[in-house]
């Protein structure tokens, strides 16, 4: 594998084997002994993945190289494809790149002679953050097998939606999705059900917000979005037991879900974000290995400062 650009470029075997690491890499301290420059360029704005990015770099010992939209010669009018190259040529070993364009992959892909990595492509995908939610999924629940997994929000226009329903149906999740008429996505083989239907049934609730930003000019209300769409106190009251409530962040707080429940007992968003340094940090060691930047036994390296 060339470039991490969508989690359907890995088998079971593979989406599996990162979740062990990502758990392994919990309790472990693991650093990299030769100097590596990891190059972040981010033309959208993040805080989640962005700095869980830096945090995993950090932790296995990369030095960290930044680029965003505002500060960098983006602003001036450079490309994405300029920009990488300049990365490239400046002595950056793997980039991480997220933009809000569907087609920088294609553009990119045969012009990069180092490891890239999708941070979030437009409305497309986002593998590491379905990587993380597949990771918090196996940690709770062990298994993806006849696991009801509903997928609820703004789903047109959600990459992690498209990516997490992609990779939980090969694992052998049930996904559906929950979303206003306006929300759906004709071309995603599932089924839609309604919020009231899908809280009684449901192992984990997975919402989404409303990605204003991607609408292109269609006008989108959030009056009564909540009591229609949204996840409110009593519909949380009809779920399963044992069942979650995931959310990708950031959260449009009583929009998609009732303000009291996203740091719930039933809540699952403070692993979500915790589980996203270690995935990455799982991810990028993958990828450095495939290009043979480091070699297997990187793993037996460790931070001599630890006490």
């Amino acid at each position: 594998m060339k470039h991490f650009f969508s989690v359907n470029q890995l088998d079971v075997d593979t989406i599996y084997h990162l979740c062990d690491a990502a758990k392994r890499y919990r309790n472990e301290q693991v650093h990299v002994s030769k100097q590596i420059f990891a190059a972040n360029v981010f033309t959208e704005p993040s805080t989640r993945t962005k700095l869980s990015f830096i945090a995993a770099q950090r932790k296995i010992g990369l030095d960290v190289l930044e680029i965003d939209g505002v500060q960098s010669s983006i602003s001036k009018g450079e490309s994405l494809e300029d920009t990488a190259i300049t990365l490239e040529a400046i002595g950056a070993d793997v980039l991480i790149i997220r933009d809000q364009s569907n087609e920088w992959i294609d553009e990119l892909q045969d012009k990069i002679s180092i490891p890239m990595i999708n941070a979030g492509a437009g409305t497309l995908e986002h593998p590491t953050q379905c990587m993380l939610d597949v990771y918090t999924l196996y940690e709770e629940f062990g298994s993806f097998e006849d696991l009801n997994v509903v997928i609820a929000g703004d789903i047109k226009h959600s990459r992690v939606a498209h990516s997490n329903i992609q990779t939980l149906t090969r694992l052998g999740a049930n996904v559906y999705t929950s979303c206003a008429p306006a929300f759906q996505d004709p071309t995603l083989d599932v089924p839609n059900v309604s919020m009231d239907e899908a809280v009684t049934f449901a192992d984990c609730m997975m919402l989404l917000r409303i990605q204003h930003e991607r609408h292109e000019g269609e006008e989108t209300s959030v009056d009564h979005y909540l009591e229609q769409y949204g996840l409110t106190k009593s519909r949380e009251k009809q779920m399963k037991k044992k069942a979650i409530i995931m959310h990708p962040g950031p959260v449009n707080r009583n929009v998609e879900m009732d303000e009291t429940l996203i740091y719930c007992d039933r809540s699952r968003v403070k692993q979500q974000i915790q589980n996203g340094v270690y995935i990455r940090m799982a991810i990028m060691l993958y990828m450095l290995q495939k290009w043979g930047i480091i070699d297997e036994s990187f793993t037996n390296e460790r931070n001599d400062t630890k006490q």
